[in-house]
């Protein structure tokens, strides 16, 4: 009597929708490995949050211990009165949108033209805005300095949102090449219909385009909020500074001796908590748009 292939010895391979065969313990292995490298990557940020509701007592203990044994949730409260932490997390919003929004506008625009209209010389073009990657920053810092002195704008957030205006070769690149996917038929029905770049820009090519967008928007908020160098040499009131540089002139006061590890990782959880809700809301977009091969 022949087994059936349900009552078949467990180690036998698997046969996909494709044809091919895969063993079953494969994919808990995988996924075993995958657990262990994200536990890996959520240790630092749990030990950040374990530390923010320590005493100073318990922090100083030896051995630590894995969690507080009492919750100081008065850490948090203590940390933001520490400093104008509301004006730095406000300037840091505001210089933070701004930087997406015009980012995300001047990126698509320029991948749209590099990707769905044909012209003399566009593979060339695009080959020398990728070369602009390999400018080392340094070089073009005082340039750029001294062109933001020259125009009035240091201690203002011009220099942290105006070249945002202008597109970047990485994200250019991250567009185009999700809208080299687009379909060509698709255009040339919209060019036949009469429909002009820009409305073909808008109102076919936008809507589907909106996962790499979402990609970008998230590089460029990440970028922005996190931004050390920027705030540093161009913001000196500490009206406009940001949450960057408020931190760093926190710990660069606090004396030795009265200083606090516990608010200062409560204020820095403060800090990335904005980013973690922001990745994990556009999550799925993101994952789509940094995927060739997503367009439906």
């Amino acid at each position: 009597m022949s087994l059936s292939p349900r009552t078949a010895h467990p180690t036998t391979p698997r046969r996909r929708a494709d044809g091919s065969t895969k063993k079953w313990y494969s994919s808990v292995i995988a996924r075993v490995v995958l657990v262990v490298i994200s536990l890996a990557f959520l240790a630092p940020l749990y030990w950040m949050v374990a530390s923010a509701l320590k005493s100073d007592e318990e922090l100083a203990a030896f051995p630590p211990t894995l969690w507080p044994q009492e919750l100081h949730w008065e850490n948090f409260s203590a940390a933001v009165q520490s400093m104008p932490f509301f004006t730095f997390f406000r300037n840091t919003v505001v210089v933070t949108v701004l930087s997406v929004v015009f980012a995300v506008f001047s990126n698509f625009v320029v991948a749209y033209g590099f990707s769905c209209l044909r012209w003399p010389g566009r593979d060339k073009v695009f080959y020398v805005v990728i070369a602009t990657l390999f400018i080392p920053f340094p070089i073009t810092l005082i340039p750029m300095f001294d062109l933001y002195a020259s125009l009035g704008w240091i201690n203002t957030w011009a220099p942290l949102v105006v070249p945002s205006m202008f597109a970047s070769a990485f994200y250019v690149f991250l567009i185009r090449q999700f809208l080299l996917q687009f379909p060509r038929d698709v255009l040339d029905a919209a060019s036949i219909d009469g429909a002009s770049a820009w409305r073909t820009l808008w109102f076919v090519v936008f809507p589907q385009a909106r996962p790499a967008l979402a990609t970008v928007a998230i590089f460029a908020a990440v970028g922005s909020w996190n931004d050390f160098m920027g705030p540093l040499l161009y913001l000196q009131d500490q009206d406009v500074q940001t949450l960057s540089i408020g931190i760093q002139a926190y710990t660069m006061t606090a004396s030795t001796e009265d200083f606090q590890y516990n608010q200062l990782m409560a204020v820095s959880f403060l800090v990335i908590v904005p980013l973690v809700v922001l990745f994990f809301v556009f999550q799925r977009y993101f994952i789509r748009g940094a995927t060739v091969g997503s367009f439906k």
